[in-house]
């Protein structure tokens, strides 16, 4: 992960906790394993709210951003 991605991925998980959320990322580190590198948002019950596809965290960065710029989330 380049300083930049870090940088970011900082960035974003500061926005997610004032939004009430939690930034997940995925634990793999196997770079082919699918869910290698993406992440997940999940709430103060520890429920995954968003990035999350049949048991897997399947988010981008990029979704990530989306996701709390759109405020699509109760």
């Amino acid at each position: 992960m380049s300083d930049d991605e870090k940088v970011r991925e900082n960035r974003l998980r500061r926005a997610a906790e004032r939004q009430g959320l939690m930034l997940k990322k995925s634990r793999r580190r196997d770079p082919r394993a699918l869910d290698y590198g993406m992440y997940a948002l999940i709430d103060d019950r520890n429920v995954i709210v968003a990035g999350a596809t049949s048991g897997r965290l399947d988010f981008t960065l990029d979704d990530i951003q989306a996701y709390l710029e759109g405020g699509r989330h109760g």
